[in-house]
């Protein structure tokens, strides 16, 4: 499949990460739709910025743990292009959670977030892209995933089930539709870093940045 043209969703794409993807697969020739849950004036400044390479992005909103949002999104984009052919779920909660400290709220979060969203998302724009016979999800997870941090163990886990889950649908939603799953290492920082911790962490890469 060629980039150019594709209707590509990425969540989360009004800021960091999912920003970026966006911005590379526009200046590729895509048809961006970026997804905010609540950043909604750096989601249309996120798209002012796009529109030199693609014209106007579509923005759409939801929370992608609720199954009604997507439908509602999966909908919108189905009525402004009319097909949907690359998934990206970049959308994704990062901090903090010392052990003892974890309450059902946040374990409860991280799950809904970073799992189940994926989970809807593959469900309902997976089951269009088996109606077109074509179509791309790539998942973006987390080293994380196999190497655990003590601290943030709820987040772990929560990507651990997205590799899981993308392995399973790798062979579901095949031959029409392509899944894959990205495990970047730390590409940007939990908010709460200070620049000891940042620094700490900088002095392991092999790069040093």
């Amino acid at each position: 499949m060629k980039i150019k043209n594709s209707v590509v969703l990425v969540t989360g794409s009004a800021v960091r990460v999912g920003k970026s993807i966006a911005t590379v697969l526009a200046q590729k020739g895509a048809r961006v739709v970026i997804h905010y849950r609540t950043r909604r004036d750096e989601a249309e400044e996120t798209a002012r910025e796009l529109e030199t390479f693609s014209g106007h992005p579509l923005i759409v909103q939801g929370d992608i743990s609720r199954r009604s949002d997507w439908t509602r999104m999966r909908q919108e984009i189905l009525d402004y292009y009319g097909r949907i052919d690359v998934l990206v779920n970049s959308a994704a909660i990062f901090y903090k959670t010392p052990f003892f400290k974890i309450s059902d709220e946040q374990w409860d979060e991280f799950l809904d977030v970073n799992l189940r969203g994926v989970f809807l998302g593959c469900q309902i724009m997976g089951e269009v892209m088996k109606q077109q016979k074509r179509g791309k999800i790539i998942n973006i997870a987390d080293v994380a995933a196999e190497k655990v941090w003590s601290e943030y163990i709820p987040y772990c886990v929560s990507k651990a089930g997205v590799v899981a889950l993308t392995r399973g649908l790798a062979k579901a939603l095949a031959p029409e539709v392509m899944v894959n799953c990205i495990a970047p290492g730390t590409v940007l920082l939990a908010d709460e870093y200070d620049e000891e911790e940042e620094q700490r962490l900088i002095e392991k890469t092999p790069l040093k940045r």
